[in-house]
């Protein structure tokens, strides 16, 4: 490794947390001098501030983001015997979700540009106990939602709207989270709007699954003591939502420095055989993740570990493939845009303020390495 080289985070969440760190201290002490820790002022606030944001009538904060989904599935009525369809190219919780419901995942092929849905896929996979669809704006980027919902009218399908790595992103000139059935959000530090732990929220305008949602959060009670199902508890404390209301009042500005790295990364791999992550319409892409695809995919990442330069390989096996799905019946080949991918892609450091020293060393050592 060449001398005086310098690390380069993946991730650097201790810049921001300098600039909040007074800010959050002082939520906390008010907090704790209020007595209230647990669905307080601080979370109904949060909630209110949250739905105007993403446009929608309620948002209700839950535990993490896993739990989002699974509770937005419940309020639902889905369960065993019932399909919903989704990606095979995510994070685990989006399939897992439905499976700790009793449903059962129907995985689609993705997109090679935006490794989003592809709604001609989505298509030939509904069929008679088809119940939902569960798009994932994978890496910030929105999906088709156009296509999808079209598709879902047709056939009388709820949609849940995996935003977990998307807040703030816009389909078709609506954020992402106001356009399905509901859409579901974490709070987990690395995401876009992320907290100083777990969290999550679940945005809906419906004010039946607003109600359902509420009490499936808090043990299925409509009144302390009294409940009217079983739920479970997954509750978003004081402190969280706190520091969340103060990273919603930046987010936009937080979300525009995303977008400069992402452009300097452009820029810089603009005519190079490196394939760089579609944009889409504007507004559509808030860059949780910067994901290049290249064939020299593994050598570019151990150029980069060399070097002590972060990076991340999301996804390096498609869902219908692991072992925990077998059972479903999937063979290699079924999604080849999603096989394919899962060989090729590679997640590089982008986050607000990432200086352009740290851009460049993690250009040059891609570009050294793809050759």
């Amino acid at each position: 490794m060449p001398e005086n080289v310098t690390p380069v985070p993946f991730l650097d969440l201790t810049a921001q947390f300098r600039e909040l760190e007074s800010e959050w201290l002082e939520a906390v002490r008010a907090a704790g001098s209020r007595g209230s820790f647990i669905l307080g002022p601080q979370v109904s606030a949060f909630e209110r501030e949250f739905a105007d944001y993403v446009g929608v009538k309620h948002a209700i904060a839950v535990a993490n983001g896993t739990d989002s989904l699974v509770l937005s599935l419940r309020a639902m009525g889905i369960g065993p015997g019932d399909e919903v369809i989704t990606t095979p190219f995510t994070f685990f919780a989006s399939s897992e979700a439905i499976d700790v419901v009793g449903a059962t995942p129907v995985f689609a092929d993705i997109l090679p540009d935006s490794f989003n849905l592809d709604p001609a896929s989505v298509r030939r996979c509904v069929g008679p106990k088809t119940r939902a669809i569960l798009p994932v704006h994978i890496f910030g980027r929105a999906a088709d939602m156009d296509a999808i919902m079209e598709i879902a009218a047709e056939r009388g399908l709820a949609v849940v709207e995996d935003c977990a790595q998307a807040f703030g992103s816009r389909s078709g000139g609506r954020v992402t989270g106001s356009i399905g059935t509901t859409g579901s959000f974490s709070f987990y530090p690395t995401k876009v709007l992320g907290a100083y732990g777990d969290g999550g929220m679940i945005t809906t305008s419906s004010p039946q699954i607003d109600e359902h949602v509420r009490r499936l959060r808090n043990h299925g009670a409509v009144k302390p003591f009294i409940h009217a199902e079983v739920g479970c508890n997954s509750r978003l404390d004081e402190i969280q939502a706190a520091a969340l209301r103060i990273k919603l009042r930046s987010i936009d500005a937080a979300i525009a420095g995303r977008r400069r790295v992402a452009e300097a990364y452009d820029r810089r791999f603009s005519g190079t055989p490196v394939r760089r992550p579609e944009p889409g319409a504007a507004g559509a892409h808030v860059y949780n993740l910067y994901t290049i695809r290249t064939p020299r995919r593994d050598r570019v990442r151990q150029l980069l570990t060399d070097r002590q330069i972060g990076s991340s390989l999301c996804y390096p096996q498609g869902l219908h493939l692991q072992d925990v799905y077998r059972r479903l019946g999937y063979q290699p080949g079924s999604l080849p845009v999603c096989e394919q991918a899962a060989t090729e892609v590679l997640s590089l450091p982008v986050y607000p303020g990432m200086p352009d020293t740290h851009i460049a060393l993690v250009c040059d050592t891609v570009l050294e390495a793809v050759g």
